[in-house]
């Protein structure tokens, strides 16, 4: 089947790609099946958007791959400053395809007022497509998620109160809607009329206000009117952009100390942002993906509650918060700041199966006369911990082990090559690399595109 078949199958509303568009030309250069997953390798917030940004302007495909509108993407280029949310951060690449894929959940409202934010930049969406099966974060979500974290009192998990966790959890119960139920009205709204009859018993418990359905139906079906042309079965896309042997990129939301399964849980996400996720949530076979990129920070951040041993609670703390602008991209939270974790980065690399890492906002760090790296943790025994990550309970526990690294004291933020960066830079740099085991890629000095380069 065509391009043009499978979209004319899957929806006749939707445009239907020519298979010699853009969106299908091998570039030259490009090694045939080149599938490279970005992934945070900290907490989230690493600044996996600007890399994805840079990497997309020689991509073909960009797949988002999990997560909601609970994170936010920061990409600054020539359309001006963007947080995205849901939006693959390739859309700024008029030749890029970007699709929103199932591993996400969907919140119509939100993608709109962002498509629309994107739209008055100037900035051409005839490139995004969504997954069919991605689920849907409705209204009852996000009242769900806000009582739910008021119920749990003085133990709060630190939901950024977007409705993520509740859609998972009825992903997982069988009796979420996907976005794709929004072109099967009658299905919908069976599948509706379900759903509300244990969401309005929850409520009710929580001491909230029941759900309309027939008013949540008749914005369901403004939802379809909007985004229904872009609503697709993606799986003929991407088999035919891995068949072709184009560049595809697939973007991961937060980071592995954030995974449902890995993370420090149960202060985590509800989806798995690790790369062995990232070819089930695109719609890709596993052994597709040959290159993961690791991002980090040159120091650390977290938002939201839960073990972060490295956090600092002093002047260099509060320095790294001001320089970096460390504030959640969506919620606005004053980020948790840290000098770097070499445990952390060691367990990421390792369960990502890295192959390479991103360091991003080294230039924050100009102005330190002395950094710090943790180099390992120390347990209430004595004990010391290098090569593994203890779960919460004892995490909460640890104290970290710190080894000193001299600070550069001059800008890099002109740096555009490894050889313009002063040599105290490139060294502790190569000390994060060897912490990781993995190579250095590309060093980020600033928040523009070309403050950014490859190693």
């Amino acid at each position: 089947m065509g391009i043009g078949d499978w979209a004319r199958a899957s929806n006749p509303q939707s445009p239907i790609p020519d298979p010699h568009s853009r969106y299908l030309i091998r570039r030259k250069g490009i090694p045939s099946m080149s599938v490279t997953a970005i992934v945070g390798a900290q907490w989230g917030d690493e600044g996996k958007g600007r890399i994805i940004d840079y990497l997309a302007q020689q991509a073909d495909l960009v797949i988002r791959f999990q997560g909601g509108d609970n994170a936010g993407h920061t990409v600054i280029n020539q359309y001006g400053k963007h947080a995205l949310h849901l939006i693959p951060s390739g859309i700024f690449n008029p030749a890029t395809c970007n699709i929103i894929g199932t591993g996400c959940v969907v919140n119509p409202q939100s993608l709109l007022a962002e498509m629309a934010t994107l739209e008055a930049a100037g900035v051409v969406l005839d490139n995004l497509w969504i997954s069919a099966r991605a689920q849907m974060v409705l209204p009852y979500h996000r009242q769900l998620d806000v009582l739910e974290e008021a119920a749990r009192g003085k133990d709060p998990i630190g939901t950024t109160k977007r409705g993520i966790g509740p859609a998972y959890a009825d992903k997982a119960a069988r009796s979420g809607l996907r976005i794709g139920d929004l072109l099967q009205p009658v299905w919908l709204e069976g599948r509706l009329d379900n759903a509300l009859v244990t969401v309005n018993r929850k409520l009710e418990i929580l001491g909230g206000e029941p759900v309309d359905g027939q008013a949540l139906y008749g914005l369901l079906m403004e939802y379809r009117d909007k985004l229904g042309d872009r609503i697709v079965d993606t799986v003929p896309m991407t088999k035919a952009a891995l068949q072709a042997g184009q560049a595809i990129l697939l973007e991961g939301q937060l980071g592995v100390m954030r995974d449902l399964d890995w993370g420090i849980y149960p202060y985590v996400t509800s989806s798995n942002p690790t790369a062995a996720f990232a070819p089930s949530g695109a719609g890709l076979p596993a052994r597709a993906v040959d290159r993961v990129i690791g991002v980090v920070k040159a120091y650390s951040t977290a938002v939201g509650d839960g073990p972060f041993p490295v956090e600092l609670h002093d002047a260099d703390g509060a320095k790294l918060r001001a320089i970096g602008l460390e504030f959640g991209a969506t919620t606005g939270r004053p980020r948790r700041c840290g000098w770097f974790d070499g445990v952390a980065i060691r367990y990421a690399a390792w369960l990502n199966g890295m192959t390479g890492l991103a360091i991003t906002k080294l230039d924050v760090l100009d102005t330190f006369e002395t950094l710090k790296i943790c180099t390992g943790y120390r347990l209430p025994d004595g004990s010391v911990i290098t090569d593994s990550m203890p779960d919460t309970p004892v995490l909460n526990e640890v104290t970290p082990i710190y080894e000193e690294w001299p600070g550069w004291m001059e800008s890099t933020e002109n740096c555009h090559s490894w050889g313009d960066l002063p040599a105290a830079a490139r060294a502790y740099i190569q000390r994060l690399a060897e912490l990781a085991d993995v190579k250095i890629e590309y060093v980020s000095v600033g928040a523009e595109r070309d403050q950014m380069f490859g190693v």
